[in-house]
C-alpha cells in the first residue's frame, strides 16, 4: 500500500499519466479506494478525473466522506452511468450519499427494470437488514428433484457471487428453508429439495438493525443468510462481504467517536471544515473543565495553605478516570455485543463495585504511603488515601451507569460517556480530596 501510494504520488506530482495508468491497471478497486483516502483533495481529483479510472468499481469501496466528495460535482446522468453496472446494494450506498434531488433525478433517468430493484432496497433503512441485502436471489420449490436444479443451475448465464446456498421457497414466495450448495453435489440427484432442504438457516426481518445482523453472522457463522419481510416473503440475501463493512464501521465509530470525531470524516479534508467540526467537541470539554475548575475553586483558601495538595491532587483525578474508563470500556462493549440486559446488570454493578473497593485499597496504601514519605505528613497520606478509595467507588459505579442512562435516552454512550465520565470523577476526585483536607488538615 504504501509503496504503491508513493508511486502514485509521484507520477500525479510528474503529471505521468502513463505511468499511473500502468500503475491503477495493478491494483484492485478497493486498494485504488484506500489510495484516494490517502490523499490530499488536490492530487485525488487529479486521480479522479483520468479517463482509466473505472468509478462504478471504486465507489462502493470508499468511505461515505470521501465519497460524497468526489461525486459532488458528477451530474445525474454520470451519476447514473456509475451505478448501472454495480449490485444493487452497492448502487443504494453510493445514492444515500447524495443529496435527495439529485438521487430523485437520477431514478428518473434510470431505465425501469433497475430502477424498480434500487426501489426494493431503498424502501428500508441504510443501517437495517433490507438497507444490507442484495436482491440477487436464487430460488427454487420443494418439489423439485436435485436433478431439475442443477439443470436450472446449468441454464443461467451467472451464478449471484458469493453463492453458497439456494433459497427454497413456496408458492407465494415465502421462504421456507435453504438447500446448501454442498448437499445439492453430494446427494441422490432423484431426492426432492423437501428431503434435504436445511431450515436451521432462520431468515433475518428486513427491519433488523445492521448490528444485530453483525452479531447474527458471528454467532452462527453464516456466510449469506435470506431477509424477509414481514410476511415472511423472501426479498433479499445479506453476504458476509456486507457484514465484514459492518462491522470495520462499528470498530471505527466506537474508536473515533472517543474523541468526538466520525468515522467518516475525510483526513484530508480543507482546514476550516475539520476545525469546525473540532471545535464543537473542544468546546464541549472545556465546559465540563471549567466545571471541576470551579470545584477546585472552592478549596482555594485550603491550597493556598497546603502547596502539596496541588501537587498530589491529579493523582487522585486520574486514578479515577482511569478505574472508570476500564468499566466504561467494558460496559459499551458488552452493551454493543447485547450481553447486558435488565437481568445481569445488578451483578455487573456489584462486581464492578467490589473490584474497586479492592483495587481502591491496594493503592490507596500504595499512594498513601508514598504521600506520607514525600512530605512528612501521616495525616495528608491518611486524606489521599481515603480519597483515591471513594474516586474509584464513583468511578465504577458511574462506569456502569452513565452508558446506561445515555442508552435509555437514545445517546451513543461510546460518543459522549468518556467526557461525562471524565467530568465525573475530577468533581468527585477533587471535592473528596480538598474537602477532606479541609476537615482533617485545616479543621
Amino acid at each position: 500500500m504504501s509503496a504503491n501510494l508513493d508511486n502514485l504520488h509521484d507520477s500525479l506530482e510528474k503529471a505521468d499519466e502513463q505511468k499511473i495508468v500502468e500503475l491503477i491497471k495493478e491494483l484492485h478497486p478497493s486498494e485504488i479506494a484506500d489510495i484516494l483516502e490517502s490523499f490530499p483533495q488536490k492530487q485525488r481529483d487529479k486521480l479522479w478525473q483520468l479517463d482509466n479510472i473505472e468509478r462504478g468499481k471504486i465507489l462502493p469501496y470508499v468511505n461515505d466522506g470521501v465519497r460524497g466528495e468526489l461525486m459532488e460535482d458528477m451530474t445525474p446522468a454520470e451519476v447514473n452511468i456509475v451505478i448501472q453496472n454495480m449490485d444493487p446494494d452497492d448502487a443504494v450506498d453510493v445514492l444515500q450519499d447524495l443529496p435527495e434531488e439529485i438521487v430523485e433525478k437520477v431514478l428518473q433517468i434510470t431505465d425501469v427494470h433497475h430502477y424498480r430493484r434500487l426501489q426494493q432496497i431503498l424502501f428500508y433503512p441504510e443501517d437495517s437488514a433490507g438497507g444490507l441485502m442484495n436482491i440477487d436471489v436464487l430460488t427454487i420449490h420443494t418439489k423439485m428433484t436435485l436433478k431439475k436444479v442443477l439443470q436450472h443451475l446449468r441454464h443461467l448465464k451467472k451464478l449471484p457471487e458469493k453463492t453458497d446456498l439456494i433459497m427454497v421457497v413456496d408458492n407465494d414466495n415465502r421462504y421456507q428453508g435453504a438447500l446448501l450448495i454442498t448437499d445439492l453435489l453430494t446427494h441422490d440427484p432423484k431426492l426432492t429439495v423437501k428431503k434435504i432442504l436445511s431450515t436451521q438457516i432462520e431468515a433475518i426481518p428486513a427491519h433488523s438493525s445492521a448490528h444485530q445482523v453483525a452479531i447474527l453472522f458471528e454467532q452462527r457463522d453464516f456466510l449469506s443468510a435470506p431477509v424477509v419481510d414481514e410476511q415472511g416473503i423472501l426479498v433479499g440475501r445479506i453476504t458476509v462481504d456486507d457484514v465484514v463493512d459492518v462491522i470495520r464501521a462499528e470498530a471505527d465509530h466506537n474508536l473515533m467517536s472517543r474523541a468526538g470525531l466520525d468515522e467518516e470524516d475525510d483526513m484530508f479534508a480543507p482546514i476550516l471544515v475539520t476545525t469546525r467540526k473540532r471545535a464543537i467537541w473542544l468546546g464541549i470539554n472545556l465546559a465540563t473543565a471549567f466545571l471541576a475548575a470551579y470545584v477546585i475553586g472552592l478549596f482555594e483558601t485550603t491550597l493556598d495553605q497546603i502547596v502539596a495538595l496541588a501537587i498530589l491532587m491529579p493523582i487522585v483525578a486520574s486514578m479515577g478516570g482511569i478505574a472508570g474508563s476500564q468499566t466504561l470500556t467494558i460496559m459499551i462493549r458488552g452493551m454493543a455485543m447485547g450481553q447486558i440486559t435488565d437481568t445481569n446488570t445488578p451483578f455487573l454493578l456489584r462486581k464492578e463495585l467490589a473490584v474497586s473497593l479492592l483495587n481502591g485499597i491496594i493503592w490507596a496504601l500504595v499512594v498513601a504511603i508514598i504521600a506520607m514519605t514525600w512530605f512528612n505528613n501521616i495525616q495528608l497520606g491518611l486524606v489521599i488515601g481515603i480519597a483515591l478509595m471513594i474516586n474509584l467507588f464513583f468511578a465504577a459505579l458511574s462506569g456502569v451507569l452513565v452508558p446506561l442512562i445515555m442508552h435509555r435516552l437514545s445517546i451513543d454512550p461510546a460518543l459522549s460517556g468518556g467526557v461525562v465520565l471524565t467530568t465525573v470523577t475530577d468533581i468527585i476526585g477533587f471535592a473528596s480530596f480538598l474537602g477532606l483536607a479541609t476537615i482533617f488538615l485545616l479543621g
